[in-house]
C-alpha cells in the first residue's frame, strides 16, 4: 500500500516540484502528509496544530469553547478563499467535538468542490472523515425562488378564477392591470441568501438537528451580503403592502362569495407571506446577536480587495452585525530564493497590509494572516491542514 507521503506526491506532483524546494514548502508538505488518512472512510486522529511562518493567532480556543450554539458567517469579495476558510473552520469544529453544519448561500456554489463531495440537492449531506458529525448543505437558488412564488399562488389566481366563474372576467382583467402577480412573483435582490439562512434556521430549530452546536455560513460575495442586511426592513415595507392589498382583495372576494354562496375565502397565501416576513426578522436578529453570532471578513492583500473589505466592515457595523476577525488570505511566505517576481509581489502585499493599520474600521479587528499554499485545498485532509494554519 502506498504511504500517505507518496500518495500526496502522486496527486500533487506538478505543484510540489517547485513548492517543496523551499524550506517553507517542505515544512508544509511534511505537515500536510502527517494529516493524510490512508483510508478516507476511517475516522482520522485528532488534528494537531501546525507551526507556520505566520505568527497571528485566530483565537480558536475562544471560538471552540462552550456548548452554546454559535453561528459563524464568512464573507468578502469573490475569489478570496471564503469557501476554503469556511469549510476548514467547519472541519476543525467537528474535530474538536462540536457537531457542525456548514452551509453555502452563494448561488455559485463551490462547497462541493472544496469537500470533493457532491453536496447538491438542497439537503444536508454527511461529510466523511471527521471526528464529530459534520453536515454540508448547498442551497438551490431555484428552489428558494419557488418557495417565494408559492406564497402568491392562491391569492391573485384564486380571485381571478372566482370572478371568471361569476361572469366578472372584465373586473378580473382590470385587477390584472395592477400586476399583483408580477410584483409577488419577482424575488427582490438578496432573497436567495435570506431564504437560505431562514431555511437553515428551520433545520436547527427542529429537535432532530438540536445536537448541532456550530453553524458555519459560506456567504455570497460582498454585494449580495450587503443587500441581505437591508432585506428584513425591505420585506417589512414591501411585503406588508402586498399583504394589505391582498387582504383588500380577499375582503372583496369574501363579499362576492357570500353573495353567491361560495363559502369563506382562503387566506393561506397571506399566512405564507407572514411566515416569510417572520423568518426574515429572525435572520436580522441572528445577524445582530453578539453572543451567538460573528461575521468573519475574508480578503486578500490587494488594495482593491481591502478597500471592498473596509466598506463591508463599515456596513456590517452600521447594521450592528458583530465583526471581530479579518482573514488576509494568500500571503506569500518568506522565501530563500532570489525571485524578483516574488519580491515585488511581497512588497505589494506589505503595502496592502499597511492599509489595514491605517483603516479606522479594519484596524480594530483581530488580524489572521493565511499564507499562499501551492497545493489545491480540496477534500477533508487538505481542509484539516488549512484549518491548522488559519484557525489557531
Amino acid at each position: 500500500m502506498a504511504t500517505a507521503s507518496s500518495l500526496l506526491r502522486h496527486i500533487y506532483k506538478p505543484q510540489f516540484h517547485k513548492f517543496s524546494s523551499t524550506k517553507f514548502g517542505t515544512s508544509i508538505f511534511n505537515s500536510y502528509s502527517n494529516h493524510i488518512n490512508p483510508n478516507p472512510l476511517a475516522l482520522p486522529s485528532q488534528v494537531r496544530s501546525v507551526v507556520t511562518a505566520m505568527e497571528t493567532v485566530a483565537g480558536f480556543d475562544e471560538m471552540v469553547s462552550g456548548s452554546q450554539r454559535k453561528y459563524y458567517m464568512l464573507g468578502g469579495k469573490g475569489g478570496v478563499g471564503k469557501t476554503s476558510c469556511a469549510a476548514s473552520l467547519a472541519v476543525k469544529f467537528a474535530n474538536h467535538g462540536h457537531p457542525t453544519i456548514v452551509v453555502s448561500t452563494d448561488p455559485a456554489h463551490s462547497l462541493s468542490d472544496s469537500f470533493d463531495q457532491d453536496l447538491s440537492g438542497g439537503g444536508l449531506v454527511p461529510v466523511q472523515g471527521v471526528d464529530s458529525p459534520l453536515y454540508a448543505l448547498e442551497i438551490n437558488p431555484e428552489k428558494t425562488r419557488e418557495e417565494f412564488r408559492s406564497a402568491s399562488e392562491n391569492g391573485e389566481g384564486g380571485v381571478k378564477s372566482l370572478m371568471d366563474s361569476m361572469g366578472l372576467g372584465m373586473l378580473a382583467n382590470q385587477l390584472g392591470e395592477l400586476k399583483l402577480g408580477e410584483l409577488l412573483d419577482t424575488p427582490p435582490p438578496g432573497l436567495d441568501e435570506a431564504i437560505a439562512i431562514s431555511k437553515v434556521m428551520q433545520f436547527v430549530d427542529s429537535q432532530e438537528y438540536s445536537k448541532f452546536r456550530r453553524i458555519v455560513f459560506d456567504t455570497a460575495p460582498t454585494g449580495h451580503t450587503l443587500r441581505l442586511l437591508s432585506l428584513p426592513d425591505f420585506l417589512d415595507a414591501s411585503i406588508g403592502k402586498m399583504m394589505k392589498l391582498k387582504k383588500k382583495l380577499s375582503s372583496a372576494t369574501a363579499a362576492l362569495k357570500s353573495a353567491f354562496g361560495k363559502g369563506e375565502p382562503q387566506l393561506d397565501s397571506n399566512d405564507k407571506l407572514e411566515q416569510l416576513r417572520e423568518r426574515m426578522v429572525k435572520v436580522r436578529d441572528l445577524f445582530r446577536n453578539s453572543e451567538t453570532t460573528e461575521f468573519v471578513i475574508v480578503t486578500i492583500p490587494t488594495v482593491m480587495a481591502l478597500s471592498e473589505s473596509s466598506r463591508l466592515c463599515a456596513s456590517l457595523l452600521k447594521e450592528k452585525v458583530p465583526v471581530r476577525r479579518l482573514i488576509v488570505n494568500q500571503l506569500l511566505p518568506p522565501s530563500e530564493t532570489d525571485c524578483k517576481f516574488c519580491a515585488m509581489k511581497r512588497k505589494d502585499q506589505m503595502r496592502a497590509l499597511d492599509m489595514i493599520k491605517k483603516d479606522s474600521e479594519l484596524a480594530k479587528l483581530k488580524l489572521i494572516e493565511s499564507p499562499l499554499i501551492d497545493v489545491e485545498i480540496r477534500g477533508v485532509p487538505a481542509l484539516k491542514f488549512m484549518g491548522d494554519i488559519v484557525w489557531r
